[in-house]
């Protein structure tokens, strides 16, 4: 391998290292608190917290089975966010579903933004 590709290849790396860097950080601090999950958190681009108990979904609805139940202000690894059933529950009112490791999970319970403070750009 030439040194100019090696170098290359290098700096692409320190650069992706350098984007893990905060979550990575926020990951180990969530873990050293006792929260479990880090590793998964670790594994996607954000991450989201649910004010309350959440049912983790097959897919975006209720119609769909339930996965998982997690309990409030564990942090989930999500990928992106979509529209599904509206979900009205504690004065709000939503159709984002955001899917995460595991399934999907209602926006309506996730602190943050309308997108379970996903961008909006971060649509699936």
């Amino acid at each position: 391998m030439s040194t100019r590709i090696f170098t290359r290849a290098a700096l692409v790396g320190a650069g992706a290292l350098a984007l893990l860097g905060p979550l990575t950080a926020g990951t180990a601090a969530a873990s050293t608190a006792g929260e479990q999950g880090g590793a998964r958190v670790m594994a996607a681009p954000y991450a989201v917290v649910p004010y309350e108990t959440v049912n983790v979904r097959y897919g975006p609805g209720t119609s769909y089975g339930i996965l998982a139940t997690v309990p409030a202000g564990r942090p989930l690894g999500a990928y992106c966010w979509t529209r599904g059933e509206r979900i009205t529950d504690n004065g709000y009112s939503n159709d984002v579903w955001v899917k995460l490791l595991e399934g999907y999970v209602s926006a309506v319970y996730l602190k943050g933004n309308e997108y379970g403070d996903l961008p909006a750009s971060a649509h699936c």
